[in-house]
């Protein structure tokens, strides 16, 4: 499942940060989103039921972290957004993303390899 530009925020969160609580993951977006803790506790109830982060709960708390890897979710983003807006049947070079802050070098190694998988296909 896709997430939305607004859910994409939360699993970056996620991704660096592993496991979070709501009120953690609302203090690690509330600058970049603006939101109240209520929209971030409504966007994570619209994500769990979208498959997009899984549950648990300790001592009381509700934790929530990403059903899908970080690489797998943005090689799928890439390969939507090449075929959707750039008309790109092929894969994507990864070295296209080698600025990114979001990836380290070997991730961008293994984005590059799902990337290359996809062509093949």
């Amino acid at each position: 499942m896709k997430p939305s530009p607004s859910e994409l925020p939360l699993l970056k969160a996620l991704w660096n940060k592993r496991e979070l609580s709501a009120r953690e993951l609302h203090e690690q977006v509330a600058v970049e989103l603006g939101w109240s803790l209520s929209s971030t506790r409504k966007t994570l109830e619209r994500m769990v039921e979208k498959g997009l982060v899984l549950t648990d709960e300790r001592h009381g708390v509700r934790i929530f972290q990403a059903a899908e890897g970080k690489i797998a979710t943005l090689a799928e983003l890439t390969r939507q957004f090449a075929r959707a807006v750039l008309e790109i049947d092929g894969p994507l070079p990864a070295s296209s993303f080698s600025g990114s802050k979001l990836l380290n070098a070997e991730e961008l190694r293994e984005l590059e390899e799902y990337l290359e998988d996809e062509g093949k296909k």
